[in-house]
């Protein structure tokens, strides 16, 4: 993700945190926004950086998750506002607030701990739940609702672009067939109507780094939510949002969504909006793979404003 058990972790690693910390290199008083904030994990030292003179803005979708990092980051006793939204939403947090930009951002694009591990979310293939999906739990169309209407091109389709998913055709193939006689409404029949179209059993485990069920699952979740869309929404202001100078990291774990980032970050250099760029993007760290597995995936591109 040795026969000897792994050592316990923590719930909640924040991905390449280090490595964010480097990149961003806040000082006392910058001002310093989280898109993504989950469990804080990124915003709590990046605030500490900032000092009694900083402050943090943080945005997320989920609600659980504002209430949690409010939680952490009041700890601190250092200046911080949280707005309830998506990072496409920036532009209109940082006018509400009265800020003209801010000094440097974090964005981690990949679903939070909190979400994966609580079943009823229905986040996570290895958890039998109902097939929700949403980051906001309390607005727009369940994962089943999707799978229900979607049609079957627009579905493998999705499952290519979004997923990466080699079987893309096959599994909207099976699903449009089975969602005809019920609905498919959870984790478990999804899993299973995944596996029937690849031609294997269900695993119970040894699946090795990546679960038959996991490319689909991914791709399901980041069209029920409109990541790529909100993603590209971001990147289309993020220029202006900064302040001259602000530095911007952006984490992704999917190939699309690197390639967004990459292209957007060069497309602004050439036009002289980003006085420089990561020339790659930058990996975890062995160790950092071994002791959060779910990092393996990740890529870390960043920029500076001109």
């Amino acid at each position: 993700m040795t026969s000897r058990a792994p050592a316990k972790r923590p719930a909640h690693v924040p991905v390449m945190l280090e490595t964010v910390r480097e990149v961003l290199a806040v000082r006392r008083g910058d001002v310093v926004a989280d898109v993504t904030l989950g469990l804080a994990g990124h915003a709590v030292p990046l605030l500490k950086s900032a000092g009694r003179r900083g402050r943090l803005l943080g945005l997320d979708l989920d609600a659980d998750n504002l209430s949690r990092a409010q939680a952490a980051l009041a700890k601190t006793k250092l200046r911080f506002d949280l707005v309830h939204s998506n990072f496409a939403g920036l532009a209109g947090a940082l006018g509400s607030l009265g800020l003209s930009g801010v000094d440097a951002l974090v964005a981690d694009l990949g679903v939070a701990s909190t979400q994966i591990d609580n079943a009823e979310r229905g986040f996570s293939f290895l958890r039998p739940a109902k097939l929700d999906m949403r980051m906001d739990a309390s607005r727009g169309k369940t994962a089943a609702e999707v799978l229900a209407s979607i049609p079957e091109a627009k579905l493998a389709e999705a499952l290519r672009r979004l997923g990466d998913e080699p079987d893309a055709e096959a599994i909207a193939r099976t699903i449009a067939a089975a969602r005809v006689q019920r609905p498919i409404d959870t984790t478990a029949r999804l899993v299973s109507l995944v596996c029937q179209a690849k031609g294997i059993e269900v695993p119970r485990r040894g699946w090795g780094r990546l679960h038959p069920a996991a490319l689909t699952f991914q791709a399901v979740r980041m069209l029920v939510n409109r990541e790529l869309e909100n993603l590209e929404a971001l990147l289309s202001f993020l220029p202006s949002c900064l302040n001259p100078g602000g530095r911007a990291a952006v984490i992704s774990f999917h190939s699309g969504e690197d390639r967004l980032v990459k292209t957007s970050f060069k497309e602004g250099a050439a036009r002289g909006l980003y006085s420089k760029i990561s020339p790659e993007a930058l990996r975890p760290t062995e160790g950092e793979q071994l002791e959060n597995p779910r990092s393996w995936s990740a890529r870390l591109r960043w920029a500076i404003r001109a």
